[in-house]
C-alpha cells in the first residue's frame, strides 16, 4: 500500500498568512495603479473554481499538458532511469497530471517518492485521496513555501530528484522574477537533478484571449472571486456586480493579463485595514500576468540559469510544451 505522512517547514518569523494577506492587499490597493496578487486567488471556492476552469473546452492548457504527459511517461522514466527517485511536485493540483508521471516510473520498475509541496494543508489531503496506491510509492505532503519544502526534501534524502512544475505557473512570473526563480531552484538542486516546467506557447491571439475569457464566465468568477475572499477575510466590502473581468493579450510583452474592472465611481471599505479606497469608473486592479513562450525563450532561460535542456515534448498542436532540463554543476578541481 501507499505510505502517506505530513511534514511541515517554517522559517521563524514569518509574517503570517492572514497578516500577509492583510499587507498585500494593503499595499497593492493604495498603489497608483492598483493591483492584487494573483497568489491569493486559491482558496477553497477559488481552487474550486480553477478545477472548473482546467476542464472548460476553451482552457486549452490543461487538455494540451495532460496529452503530452500521457504520450511520454515512458519515455520520461526511461530517460531519467534511476531505480529509486525523490519527484517533488511545486503547488499542488488535483493530482491527475501527478498521477500520470508517477505511472510512468512505477511501470518501469522505479520505486517513486513523492513529494508535494504547497502551503495548503486541505489541498494537500486532498491530492493525497486522488494518488492510486501502489508498494512502491511513497507520498511525503510537505506544507510550506516551494524553497523551504525543497531544503527539508533534501534533508529527507539524497537520492536523484525530478521537480515539477507545471501548468505553465512560471508564467506567472515575469522575466526577471523567471531567472530568479530558476537560478534560485538551480541552488536548491543537485547536479544531475531533473526538473519538468511546463511553458505555454506564443500562438494565435484569438486562441490565448479565449482561454482566459472562457465562454461560460469561469474566469470571470475565478477573478472576482478574490474580491469576495477580501470581503471574507477582510471585511471589505466590494460589490462584485460593480465590477467586471477583462483578459487582454499584450503583444509586446508577451503575455495574457488579467484585470478586474470598477464599472463606476465608487468606495470600497475594508474594515481590517480600517480604511476606504476610491475608484474611478472603469479603473482596473491588475490581478496577473499570464507570460507566453517560444522554444528559443525557454532554451535561453535554461541556458541562463544552470541547467541544460534535455528534451523538449510538445502536443499534437504545438500549442505547449513540458521541457525536461538537468542541472549542470562543476566539481571543484
Amino acid at each position: 500500500m501507499t505510505h502517506f505522512r505530513l511534514l511541515t517547514r517554517t522559517s521563524g518569523g514569518e509574517v503570517s498568512h492572514d497578516d500577509q494577506f492583510a499587507i498585500d492587499v494593503l499595499t497593492g490597493l493604495s498603489a497608483t495603479r492598483k493591483h492584487l496578487s494573483a497568489k491569493y486567488f486559491y482558496d477553497d471556492t477559488g481552487s474550486e473554481i480553477f478545477q472548473k476552469i482546467t476542464r472548460h473546452q476553451d482552457y486549452y492548457l490543461t487538455t494540451k499538458e495532460v496529452e503530452i504527459i500521457s504520450n511520454i511517461k515512458n519515455q520520461l522514466a526511461g530517460v531519467i532511469d534511476e531505480q529509486e527517485i525523490d519527484i517533488i511536485e511545486l503547488g499542488v493540483g488535483d493530482g491527475h497530471k501527478s498521477q500520470l508521471i508517477i505511472d510512468g516510473f512505477l511501470q518501469s520498475g522505479c520505486k517513486v517518492n513523492f513529494y508535494p509541496i504547497d502551503i495548503s494543508e486541505k489541498a494537500m489531503f486532498m491530492l493525497q485521496e486522488n494518488i492510486v496506491p501502489n508498494d512502491n510509492l511513497t507520498i511525503h505532503g510537505v506544507i510550506a513555501e516551494y524553497f523551504d519544502g525543497l531544503k527539508l526534501v533534501r534533508g529527507q534524502s539524497k537520492n536523484k530528484q525530478l521537480v515539477l512544475f507545471l501548468g505553465s505557473n512560471i508564467g506567472n512570473f515575469n522575466r526577471e522574477q523567471s531567472l530568479g526563480f530558476l537560478r534560485k531552484l538551480w541552488a536548491s538542486l543537485e547536479a544531475s537533478d531533473y526538473v519538468f516546467i511546463g511553458y505555454d506557447l506564443k500562438k494565435d491571439v484569438q486562441k490565448l484571449t479565449a482561454a482566459y475569457n472562457d465562454a461560460d464566465g469561469l474566469t470571470a468568477q475565478f477573478n472576482l472571486n478574490l474580491l469576495n475572499r477580501i470581503n471574507t477575510e477582510l471585511g471589505g466590502n466590494f460589490k462584485l456586480d460593480k465590477f467586471q473581468h477583462f483578459g487582454v493579450y499584450n503583444p509586446v510583452l508577451g503575455a495574457m493579463e488579467s484585470y478586474v474592472l470598477s464599472t463606476e465611481k465608487q468606495e470600497v471599505y475594508i474594515s481590517a485595514l480600517q480604511r476606504a479606497f476610491q475608484f474611478d469608473a472603469y479603473e482596473a486592479i491588475h490581478l496577473e500576468y499570464s507570460y507566453k513562450f517560444s522554444k528559443k525563450d525557454i532554451s535561453q532561460l535554461s541556458q541562463q540559469t544552470g541547467f541544460t535542456v534535455v528534451k523538449h515534448f510538445t502536443d499534437s498542436n504545438a500549442y505547449f510544451v513540458d521541457s525536461l532540463w538537468q542541472v549542470v554543476k562543476e566539481a571543484r578541481q
